[in-house]
């Protein structure tokens, strides 16, 4: 009660307003929502990570999501952010398919676009051949990616197709991918795939495992083994993630693992597609706890009319919460 309390009732009418307006101009996310994650949420007053996860894809129209969605322009926001990290070497970038150099499909390279996920084609001993990645290419570049799920930092990219080094990745031995959660400079926690093996693992800000389980890999035998080497990269994540993450409210950043070196992979504005679940609930705790949407973009900036009453009502309940935990 006490943190109503701290909340005026114009704030608690603005917000109870907004949820009404935001539920009916976006009902095909909500339903999606209600189907995936089981609840109702609310759009306008999110509490819940995944509420504000569906908060950020409708309100917070940050022009940096842009960027960092698309993966030519993340690879330069990246390298200005971490001059001696390395990056997997784009070796092609265009608008046409066809006119990637036949040269570089007859080696390992990686054939992407930059406007979606899962939009990549593995290349090896010139297989798949060249027809079969100019049609597949050109069907990506046509998809307009994240309706759906209305990721909206998706849509305005410019499509391209881009020929990507193909590294080779330690599964199988150590990981293949390390994610850093971070929330306005501050893990809130690491997840660790081997793709190669099928196995993960989950650690906290200090590279130390974590119990529970996600989606990908659910079983207790598909926990990723620990090892020096593991916890060496990890600990490089976490020390790197922030200075790419900036100053964002929340955001995960990408890594791949190699036995050299930690490569920077992607960025990832809405975590599959906002719907993650752990099977560890203070996985979630943390990251809320860490998430503070008066650090996002919406609130920093100035509003005007009613979109100022919405955006002041929030601040207020956001304050609110934070003196009440």
């Amino acid at each position: 009660m006490k943190a109503k309390a701290d909340v005026s009732w114009t704030s608690r009418i603005v917000l109870s307003t907004a949820r009404f307006w935001l539920t009916l101009r976006h009902p095909a996310l909500i339903v999606r929502f209600v189907r995936r994650l089981g609840y109702l949420p609310n759009p306008a007053e999110p509490r819940s990570y995944h509420e504000r996860l569906l908060w950020r894809k409708i309100v917070d129209r940050n022009p940096l999501f842009v960027t960092l969605t698309d993966k030519l322009a993340a690879k330069t926001h990246i390298h200005n952010a971490c001059p001696d990290l390395k990056l997997p070497a784009t070796l092609w970038a265009g608008s046409d398919p066809a006119a990637i150099p036949p040269a570089l499909l007859a080696g390992d390279v990686v054939v992407k676009v930059n406007h979606g996920c899962e939009m990549n084609m593995f290349v090896a001993d010139g297989r798949p051949d060249r027809d079969a990645i100019v049609y597949r290419t050109s069907r990506w570049l046509r998809r307009r990616f994240g309706v759906r799920d209305g990721e909206w930092a998706y849509w305005p990219i410019v499509p391209a197709v881009f020929v990507e080094q193909r590294l080779a990745l330690s599964g199988g031995t150590i990981a293949t991918d390390i994610k850093v959660h971070v929330c306005s400079g501050v893990i809130s926690h690491v997840w660790v795939e081997d793709k190669q093996a099928s196995r993960s693992l989950l650690f906290d800000r200090e590279a130390n495992p974590l119990p529970g389980r996600d989606p990908d890999y659910p079983r207790q035998d598909q926990a990723l083994p620990v090892n020096a080497r593991l916890i060496d990269y990890v600990r490089q994540a976490i020390s790197v993630a922030p200075a790419i993450a900036g100053d964002l409210d929340y955001i995960r950043v990408d890594f791949l693992v190699t036995d050299d070196c930690l490569y920077a992979g992607e960025i990832a504005v809405y975590s599959a597609a906002g719907y993650a679940t752990w099977t560890n609930p203070a996985i979630v705790r943390e990251i809320e706890r860490c998430w503070r949407l008066d650090q996002s973009a919406f609130l920093r900036r100035r509003h005007s009319g009613a979109m100022r009453l919405y955006a002041e009502a929030l601040s207020a309940r956001c304050q609110s919460d934070t003196r009440n935990r």
